[in-house]
């Protein structure tokens, strides 16, 4: 520092000496700060690097104890394994010495056969093949002379079953003709209920829906009795629902009988619209196709007359391809031909002539409503239409199983059944059994033999086929009982 003569020192540079203390005065404290910071970090860093390296340790500790016990596992297994074969080692060798003595005892035995029959094995074994050969033979003669004859008749059959086959394709299953329909209750105590007090909801329901509701001592059970199937069914549901919801009074009736009749009506109208798509008929008047449809409910003879409205119309259309008419007219009056069933309930006359009218009234064509009215004769068939429509209505109802035989027809073709078999001799008792599907002939022992048992049981069979006509099969069994009695006093 320099000072000049005659003056003071120079304070020119004071500011400057303070502000540079100052910055390093913070640069110490930030320094201390930092390295404050870095201990506290590197402290973490020991302390988190410790967790990690005890973590290591108990994984590893775990994975080893885990190896340990596989190992130990592995080792059972083998020494399991290494058991298993010694088994197997000792059971094959006892086989092996059992199918040694097998083959001893065969050779010794085959040695005493020899010595017995004076030839040896190679012998014997070509005489046994020459007389298997000529049994053979024979045999086969007989199977041939069989299958011959069998063949012949199975070409009859054919031949006359074609038609017949076609029918069985159209085959349905038989329903109950009733005009009752059972309803299960869900307890005995709903019986109550659904009479009312002094008997109002009975009254009630049977005058809403027009349907008898028979109410007797069978058990959690309610019959509804209607001449009307789709009335009954319309009543059926409406109980049904009734019973299910649990409240039972004369609206409460009213209101669910009107939601079952709708649901009934749709019903109808769908089952009429699928039987158009089946029949492949169209352009049908509404009112044709929900009557069409109700006869989903009405049954004829255990034959559904929706079902066999579809069979005749599906059998008319072959026919009518067959003769190289045109099928559509032919299906459609096939498939109308008995809709008078479902009116005549509502309107007097013959199903036919009913039929007739109401087609006429919604539009049909002239040769449609004259095919209703002449299908039962009624009529003189005039067109093909008519003449076919009549051909298939008698195949479907005629065919085999379409429609239930009466009672009367039944016991008499059970009757006959034991009359045919009671007629030979020797025959002591008959019985047909499981609704005629089988005859049981029981033979006196003392005048018929085995023999004797298996020819009446074919002469039976024989006698059935010609006379009788049913339909599957009928089982004839003979049983030839011999008992042989003593008295010990």
């Amino acid at each position: 520092m320099r000072i000049s003569a005659g003056t003071g020192p120079d304070t020119s540079l004071l500011p400057l000496a303070g502000s540079a203390g100052a910055v390093l005065l913070l640069l110490a404290v930030l320094v201390g700060l930092l390295a404050k910071r870095l201990r506290a970090a590197q402290r973490r860093a020991g302390v988190e690097a410790e967790r990690v390296r005890g973590w290591a340790e108990q994984q590893t500790s775990r994975q080893r104890a885990e190896l340990a016990r596989r190992e130990e596992q592995l080792a059972e297994e083998l020494r399991r394994v290494r058991t298993r074969e010694d088994e197997l080692a000792a059971r094959s060798a006892e086989l092996e010495r059992t199918r040694g003595e097998a083959e001893a005892l065969v050779t010794r035995r085959v040695a005493v056969l020899e010595r017995a029959g004076g030839l040896s094995a190679e012998q014997a074994r070509a005489e046994l093949l020459r007389e298997a050969a000529t049994t053979a033979r024979r045999e086969a003669a007989v199977t041939v002379r069989e299958i011959e004859r069998e063949a012949r008749e199975e070409g009859e059959r054919r031949a006359r079953g074609i038609l017949a086959g076609v029918i069985q394709r159209l085959a349905s299953v038989q329903t109950a003709e009733t005009a009752v329909t059972v309803f299960r209750l869900p307890s005995e105590d709903m019986k109550g209920r659904i009479i009312g007090r002094e008997g109002r909801n009975i009254r009630a329901f049977e005058a809403v829906t027009g349907v008898n509701l028979i109410i007797d001592d069978t058990p959690a059970t309610v019959q509804l009795s209607c001449f009307d199937p789709v009335r009954r069914e319309t009543a059926r549901l409406t109980l049904e629902q009734l019973v299910e919801d649990g409240r039972i009074h004369p609206t409460r009736i009213e209101h669910v009988h009107e939601r079952s009749r709708e649901e009934v009506e749709q019903c109808c109208v769908r089952a009429g619209e699928d039987a158009l798509l089946d029949a492949r008929v169209g352009g049908m008047h509404p009112e044709l196709v929900r009557t069409l449809g109700s006869l989903r409910y009405r049954v004829s003879y255990g034959q559904n007359v929706l079902g066999h409205l579809l069979e005749s119309a599906h059998l008319a259309g072959m026919m009518a391809a067959e003769l190289g008419v045109a099928p559509e007219p032919v299906r459609r009056s096939a498939l109308l031909h008995d809709i008078g069933k479902a009116l005549t309930h509502e309107v007097e006359g013959s199903h036919a002539a009913v039929g007739a009218d109401f087609a006429r009234r919604h539009g049909e064509s002239p040769e449609v409503v004259h095919a209703i009215a002449a299908h039962h004769g009624e009529v003189e068939p005039r067109t093909v239409e008519a003449v076919l429509t009549q051909a298939a209505d008698a195949c479907s109802g005629g065919r085999p199983g379409a429609r239930k035989e009466s009672l009367e027809v039944y016991v008499r073709r059970l009757a006959r059944l034991e009359e045919i078999a009671r007629a030979h001799e020797g025959v002591a008792e008959v019985y047909a059994m499981q609704a005629g599907r089988e005859v049981r002939v029981m033979v006196r022992p003392e005048e018929v033999d085995d023999l004797g048992a298996q020819l009446i049981a074919r002469e039976v069979a024989r006698q059935v086929s010609e006379e009788l006509t049913y339909p599957g099969q009928i089982r004839v069994t003979v049983v030839r009982e011999s008992r042989a009695i003593a008295v010990a006093s």
